[in-house]
């Protein structure tokens, strides 16, 4: 079965798979061409006021990861990403992509938990 994976898209050797970019703001010095992306889903990221107020501090990140659920749940477009990923994964592994140096304390640790389990239903 296929999986869902997370890397941060400035990682030197990516595996393949669809690859999709979850943050809000472009990745500083990522060329479009170096990101090969089949989607950036920008929508899905969490929102400039919780990403500014989140600032990637580990004592914020459990308020963060709730108000972040809080609005996948609300995002009227989280259904059709949700779809869109469950359709990657009948053909290959989906890599969610972040573009921040904090790799345990960020957006893609909390999407791809609720992928996991939304992907299962």
């Amino acid at each position: 079965m296929n999986k869902i994976i997370v890397k941060r898209i400035y990682d030197k050797e990516l595996p393949e798979g669809y690859r999709i970019l979850i943050d809000r703001v472009w990745p500083r010095g990522m060329s479009k061409v170096r990101a090969q992306l089949d989607l950036w889903a920008k929508q899905i990221a969490p929102t400039p006021e919780l990403r500014k107020w989140f600032s990637h501090d580990p004592e914020k990140f459990p308020k963060f990861k709730e108000k972040y659920l809080e609005e996948i749940n609300k995002n009227d477009y989280t259904e059709e990403f949700i779809q869109t990923v469950k359709d990657a994964l009948k053909d290959q592994d989906v890599l969610l992509l972040y573009g921040s140096k904090e790799q345990k304390y960020n957006n893609a640790a909390v999407l791809i938990d609720f992928l996991n389990e939304a992907v299962k239903e």
